[in-house]
């Protein structure tokens, strides 16, 4: 058997390890990208080489399979490439003023690199250091949002269990302060850090964006929220090209035979298709609102491009609040 496949059924059994209530064939077909039948030979070759996994009893029809813990302790470890990218994701996170996150994520490497044995340890100790000085991140320019540890903790708390806060905000458009009672559902990052909620007294299905950096105190409320089922974060931040929420419309962008390379490389909206056009131009088509970001956007590609779609472009904001 080939390294490769070595590697992947190795894989294959920490995944199996790594979820009490199992993995079933669909789940191994979309984590490795295989078909039903290596799907369901991987799992044999991992039932042959481990006798003790058992199949989880969820409920469910579909069948799950999990190797139960501990059984692989051994034989895991940590390459210098993995403790060093998560030493980059660390960077990152200071680097865009989410300390709260890096706190955790440090805490995260600190354990693991316990958990390597010390022999382990000291031979890959040379290449994550010369990793991480070759890696090291340049600080972005321009200004970043500030955010209080404390505000994220709070609301970190909120959105788990479920609760309703007052959050003081600052609004930057008149410079005055307030306050609004909302259901936090989440936090949109990019470059600036925002908190999805709905707020008291609105309809249900209906959120609104508040900057974190312009969040000054939180206070929780006795009182709990019913989260809305079908809300998806993901689904949430899709309908827009970047932060700011508008009703999505059809966009249809056509790039010069110039820069469709580029712009094959780039992924400009999760559901984005891309149509070559004879004359080696591109269409670049999706769905989402988010004006003033596409404006932002396609300004850095200058006269290669040119908006099809929709017919008059109007410069409209978003809606942002705090």
């Amino acid at each position: 058997m080939r390294y490769g496949k070595d590697e992947k059924l190795l894989k294959l059994a920490m995944y199996m390890q790594g979820d009490s209530f199992g993995r079933s064939l669909q789940d191994i077909q979309t984590e490795f990208e295989v078909g039903r039948r290596t799907a369901e030979r991987m799992r044999d070759v991992i039932e042959r080489c481990f006798p003790q996994m058992e199949q989880a009893e969820t409920g469910e029809r579909i069948k799950r399979w999990k190797l139960p813990s501990r059984t692989l302790n051994n034989l895991v470890g940590f390459s210098a490439e993995e403790l060093a990218e998560l030493d980059n994701a660390i960077a990152i996170l200071k680097r865009d003023n989410m300390n709260e996150q890096a706190n955790t994520l440090h805490s995260l490497a600190t354990k693991l690199k316990t958990l390597q044995k010390p022999e382990a340890m000291s031979r890959v100790e040379p290449d994550y250091e010369a990793l991480l000085e070759a890696e090291g991140l340049a600080m972005r320019p321009g200004p970043k949002p500030k955010i209080d540890d404390g505000v994220m903790a709070q609301l970190r708390e909120a959105i788990l269990s479920f609760s309703k806060v007052k959050i003081h905000v600052r609004y930057r458009a008149s410079g005055k302060h307030g306050y609004q009672i909302v259901s936090p559902y989440g936090f949109l990052y990019g470059n600036r850090h925002y908190l999805v909620a709905n707020t008291e007294g609105s309809d249900a299905g209906t959120y609104r964006l508040f900057s974190l950096s312009n969040i000054d105190k939180v206070e929780m409320q006795n009182e709990s929220f019913v989260r809305e089922d079908n809300f998806s974060l993901q689904a949430y931040a899709e309908n827009s090209f970047g932060v700011f929420q508008e009703e999505p419309f059809d966009v249809v962008w056509k790039f010069s035979a110039n820069v469709a390379d580029d712009v094959k490389e780039y992924q400009f909206h999760p559901r984005q298709v891309l149509e070559e056009r004879p004359d080696g131009s591109m269409l670049v088509k999706f769905k989402a609102g988010g004006v003033r970001e596409m404006d932002w956007h396609l300004y850095t590609w200058g006269s290669d491009v040119e908006v099809i779609e929709p017919k008059n472009w109007n410069k409209t904001d978003g809606e942002v609040y705090g």
